[in-house]
């Protein structure tokens, strides 16, 4: 790809005028025009792989090639470590199955659905962005009501809280939207048991019972639901923009790309997608999650697209340091994507996410407390004997 120009940046109005901070980095370019990894050399393929490594997205790679029949085209070296990272994924998802079934029989006695968020949903219903994926746990959402009886079953069958820290205990129990995280005391399979997408603190509120109620069956396995396909994007954008942890944010963007390209077609599909963020109270990450897949991969949207994204779009000013600080986070944390400021712009997200989770004096209490307190509630409890 030697001396190969970036493609024009989206035409998609939700996108016009942005400019990018920086150079777009190959592992973008591999998402977003695969057919130029052909015009790759050795040097420019060591780079993509790391690049890709960081962000989590190297057997995503390897399925993106394998879909196009171009693996015979790369790199002997490069293929290695791509079918390397693939049997990986494999055994992930293998994984990610059988920890399902086994959550799924811990809870039958609840009496609800059990309805799986994020990448155990993608795994379960087959949709584009499980292909390639990695998995640290498997998230779940269940009625406020049933999570005593949930976290009593879960332990009766091997998983216990990983935080003790009787702060943390309140922290998540009072004004989080999860069971404090949960981990098999055998396999170390982690759970995270959710009531809500956000955080009871957040100044938004999608009502989960809304979110509940439009779940729906995963053909073949009886008990197990997902989100419907407008909820299934506006919940991806909702944890990618809320959240202040973006090592793998272009992760997560093509995992939007996925589900925006697979679903975009469908009658109506945009329609519904522009309704229910209004209803929700999602239309800002709605926005953004438009606005930088369009931007930074390139998603095709079409007009109906753009009416979804307009009522979440903030003011001029702000969305100009919004570009600057997502154009630098969403790409891999690698050095070759990085400049001076992409610290400060993660820094500054990072502390934009605690801000959308907690009310001004809140937040000052809890960064208090984990910064000063609970380094010295654990110094205490390693001296006890």
């Amino acid at each position: 790809m030697s001396g190969a120009a970036a493609p024009a940046e989206a035409a998609a109005p939700v996108a016009a005028a942005a400019r990018l901070p920086l150079p777009v980095p190959l592992a973008v370019l591999a998402f977003r025009q695969p057919d130029l990894l052909a015009r790759c050399d050795q040097a420019e393929w060591s780079v993509l792989l790391r690049q890709c490594a960081s962000a989590n997205l190297l057997a995503r790679l390897y399925y993106l090639l394998r879909e196009r029949g171009e693996l015979d085209r790369v790199p002997a070296p490069a293929r290695r470590h791509l079918e390397w990272s693939r049997t990986v994924a494999e055994r992930h998802s293998q994984a990610v199955h059988w920890e399902v079934t086994q959550i799924r029989h811990a809870l039958a006695g609840l009496d609800t659905p059990l309805i799986l968020l994020k990448g155990a949903a993608y795994a379960a219903a087959g949709l584009p962005p499980a292909r390639g994926r990695l998995f640290s746990d498997i998230d779940i959402l269940l009625p406020k009501d049933k999570l005593d009886d949930a976290e009593s079953a879960l332990m009766l069958h091997g998983w216990a809280s990983t935080h003790l820290d009787a702060y943390d205990q309140r922290y998540y129990r009072e004004w989080m939207h999860e069971l404090p995280p949960m981990e098999h005391v055998k396999r170390g399979s982690a759970i995270d048991v959710h009531h809500a997408i956000l955080p009871q603190t957040a100044p938004v509120h999608p009502d989960p019972a809304q979110l509940r109620a439009a779940a729906q069956a995963v053909p073949g396995q009886p008990g197990l639901q997902i989100l419907a396909p407008p909820d299934l994007v506006l919940h991806s954008a909702t944890h990618l923009f809320f959240d202040g942890e973006l090592e793998h944010g272009l992760r997560d963007l093509v995992d939007l790309d996925g589900l925006l390209r697979h679903y975009g077609g469908a009658p109506g599909f945009w329609p519904a997608l522009q309704a229910r963020a209004a209803q929700l109270q999602l239309q800002r990450p709605l926005f953004y999650a438009l606005r930088y897949s369009a931007l930074l991969l390139h998603t095709p949207l079409p007009p109906e697209a753009q009416a979804a994204a307009a009522p979440g779009r903030p003011g001029a000013l702000l969305l100009r340091l919004m570009d600057a600080l997502y154009g630098r986070a969403l790409l891999p944390a690698h050095a070759s994507c990085s400049d001076a400021w992409t610290p400060t712009a993660r820094f500054l997200l990072y502390i934009r996410a605690n801000w959308l989770r907690m009310p001004p004096l809140l937040l000052a209490r809890h960064l208090f407390h984990k910064a000063f307190l609970s380094p010295k509630d654990k110094e205490d409890q390693a001296e006890q004997p």
